[in-house]
């Protein structure tokens, strides 16, 4: 198993240590998770993700997202870390990563056994009351949906899951799908994560500005850096004059801040550069 050329470059870089890792859907693609942007991921099927004006505001959307998501949690739920996730963890454990800044919120990096991870966008396995902020297990509110929705369900194919945890589903299942609220005070719940349209709590970005004004690498894996909640670090990295290497299959938004660029598989590709580091 080799590295992409230019190998010696990042294996360089990354023995220096203080690495900050910047993660997205790509790296979760291998474990069956399609991402965002990929040959066969959300937007190529034409999928619109939930927005946080749309979740709050409309009682049909919100019950159209629960009921897909109801769907999608048996599978983001039962995803397994992949070879990049482990990968990851044992740079992480060699001394090399130190922060790890993801955008998924399947709480891959974690199961493949990394700490010091911030969840930029929040996760799927927490359920947030918007009324009384009460926070509960997502296996809590998926035993309950369950008991209020028995018999509810549809064949779906696997790749329509979404990163962000729902699952496309035909309009006309989603009439006897039923919705419950927050056990303590009877209000709206909705997954830990940050929709579109929402912003990151600024507490979270500060800690994420933070590791990267500290690091002597970010490292982006599996992020087209599209959405600028993520691309903030790489333009921070740039102006603060600490090296950018990304690792993505396919182009990407902060290609030209930096110093490394390799367009390969994440699993083989990490695997192979934390053997070569070791």
């Amino acid at each position: 198993m080799t590295l992409t050329v230019p190998d010696t470059d990042l294996i360089t870089l990354v023995r220096d240590g203080d690495v900050v890792v910047l993660s997205g859907a790509g790296l979760s693609t291998e474990s069956g998770i399609p991402d965002y942007r990929g040959p066969s991921g959300a937007f190529k099927r034409n999928h619109t993700p939930m927005t946080y004006q749309a979740f709050t505001r409309d009682v049909v959307a919100r019950r159209r997202y629960w009921a897909r998501s109801f769907l999608g949690w048996r599978m983001i739920s039962r995803a397994e870390p992949n070879d990049g996730h482990r990968a990851v963890a044992a740079l992480q454990r060699n001394g090399l990563v130190g922060s790890i800044i993801t955008q998924n919120v399947d709480g891959l990096h974690q199961a493949g056994g990394a700490d010091r991870v911030i969840e930029l966008h929040g996760s799927l396995d927490h359920v947030i009351c918007l009324d009384c902020g009460e926070h509960t297990p997502r296996l809590e509110l998926d035993d309950r949906l369950r008991a209020a929705n028995d018999g509810f369900g549809h064949d779906f194919d696997p790749d329509t899951v979404n990163p962000d945890g729902d699952v496309d589903l035909p309009e006309e299942h989603l009439d006897r799908f039923t919705v419950v609220d927050c056990t303590g005070c009877g209000g709206v719940l909705k997954p830990d994560v940050v929709f579109f349209g929402e912003s990151v709590p600024k507490e979270r970005v500060a800690r994420c500005q933070q590791a990267v004004a500290e690091a002597g690498l970010l490292l982006v894996l599996g992020s087209s850096l599209t959405v600028y909640s993520g691309r903030r670090f790489v333009v921070q990295a740039k102006q603060a004059g600490v090296p950018v290497a990304i690792i993505n299959s396919g182009p990407t938004r902060g290609d030209e801040h930096a110093l490394v660029r390799i367009d390969a598989p994440l699993g083989s590709t990490l695997t192979a550069l934390a053997a070569a580091t070791t």
